[in-house]
């Protein structure tokens, strides 16, 4: 990690949970990878999104038009094919309106709120007693059953052989 007087860059793997559970994070560009979207999400952040290809396109519209927590760039094509072109790169002008938009009025605060709210529904889930919780639960104790069955099943099997 090296520290400037703008902050610090950090090169190799980064606590990104920690970053954005931060108190001074107010949201996050993102290339609409699942988890990153689920990170986010789960730290209550609004997205800046920038799909590059793939299913990213199809994140992003759940993240702007169904959740309504993403404000877009405007990127259009998959990065992967557009190598060169008009819509190959995305102009400072869409980036610049997708961070005042982000930060900005009414819209954000209700954003912001929604994606609180998600934040908050994400963690409860995955503590003791949600339903992410109890069904992975579920399914480790059907696992250790199955496990069980299994070298019972060995052990009868043994004893008939040997009987």
């Amino acid at each position: 990690m090296k520290e400037s007087k703008k902050g610090y860059i950090i090169w190799n793997w980064a606590p990104q949970l920690l970053i954005l559970n931060h108190p001074s994070i107010g949201g996050i560009v993102t290339h609409c990878g699942w988890n990153s979207i689920l990170e986010s999400v789960s730290a209550g952040l609004p997205m800046i999104t920038w799909p590059m290809f793939a299913e990213q396109f199809y994140n992003e519209k759940l993240l702007v038009d169904v959740l309504k927590i993403g404000v877009p760039v405007g990127a259009k094509e998959n990065k992967f094919w557009a190598m060169e072109g008009e819509d190959a790169v995305v102009g400072r002008e869409n980036i610049a309106k997708a961070v005042a938009q982000l930060m900005g009025k009414e819209e954000s605060k209700e954003m912001r709120m929604r994606a609180k709210k998600l934040g908050y529904a994400s963690k409860k889930t995955t503590e003791e007693g949600g339903s992410s919780y109890n069904n992975l639960k579920q399914l480790l104790d059907g696992l250790k059953s199955l496990k069980a069955s299994k070298a019972l099943e060995k052990t009868n099997l043994k004893i008939e052989m040997e009987g």
